[in-house]
């Protein structure tokens, strides 16, 4: 289950990391299946060169940042020109003093089905350290892994998984090219994705529209909340919720997570490369 992604075990508190983002991205990616055939997704939403910066806060606290950004060079993975997308996280401040985190999330993103080719991450949090690589076959529909923790073997494995599964990151990406204009508050949409050598199911509810203030601005929003398992961390099923913009970008301007103990919101404070224009609102 997605939980398994945050744990206290030697204090890694992901929630200070890409990892809260990217969780709920991927709780918010709908599966269209299509058969052995590639899809081809309609994507007017983002394109090479686009970041964006986010402030990380626990309560009070500023913990640390994260980026989000699309490299200006389409790279070539398995004879597929994908887009090459990476999110960063680090703690900052007095956290770096008990809690020190730099994670990498990085996926080769097929730039016709929004498919993830190739999807690798870099886990350092204190003295843990794991490397992950997943190189994905949707003729097969297969993904294979190899993973390696300090001080251990390296891991292979290979599962099946269905048609269009989506990694973290290029799920939050597949997310941004969806249409929420005819969606009626209340409508959900099922899920699938594949992490931590799971596949799984979630659902994702459409929450409506509302202004939402970060610190780039007061921003016109589209809010969507997953459905959580049942865990000790977060409290109860509609615990995160996420703000897109209501613009073509649709990009993610707001986190918002409701914890047993205490609240993680991660703040948009700057972004360059939109494909458009922002949907900030002004002040009279």
């Amino acid at each position: 289950m997605i939980v398994r992604v945050f744990t206290f075990s030697n204090r890694r508190w992901l929630l200070l990391t890409p990892a809260l983002l990217l969780s709920t991205a991927l709780g918010l990616t709908a599966f269209t299946p299509t058969g052995a055939e590639q899809r081809a997704i309609r994507n007017e939403s983002f394109g090479r060169g686009e970041e964006i910066r986010y402030k990380v806060h626990y309560g009070l606290l500023t913990a640390g940042e994260a980026v989000i950004e699309v490299s200006n060079e389409i790279q070539r993975i398995n004879d597929r020109p994908c887009f090459k997308a990476t999110v960063t996280g680090r703690t900052n401040g007095s956290v770096d003093l008990f809690m020190k985190v730099r994670d990498t999330w990085r996926s080769y993103i097929d730039t016709t089905s929004i498919l993830p080719q190739k999807f690798f991450r870099n886990i350092e949090e204190n003295n843990y350290r794991k490397k992950e690589t997943i190189d994905f076959d949707h003729l097969r529909d297969v993904a294979e892994v190899e993973s390696k923790k300090k001080g251990k073997d390296v891991k292979k494995s290979t599962h099946k998984v269905p048609d269009n599964v989506q990694d973290l990151v290029s799920g939050f990406y597949f997310l941004r090219t969806l249409d929420y204009s005819n969606r009626k508050v209340g409508e959900q949409i099922k899920v699938q994705g594949f992490f931590d050598d799971e596949v799984f199911d979630m659902t994702v509810t459409y929450k409506g529209r509302q202004n939402v203030d970060t610190k780039a601005g007061v921003i016109r929003a589209i809010r969507l909340t997953p459905r959580m398992p049942s865990n000790k961390l977060f409290r109860g099923e509609d615990a995160i919720s996420v703000y897109l913009s209501d613009d073509r970008n649709k990009i993610p301007v707001l986190f918002e997570a409701e914890m047993f103990v205490g609240s993680v919101k991660i703040d948009m404070y700057k972004y360059s490369g939109l494909k458009s224009r922002l949907a900030l609102v002004t002040k009279n």
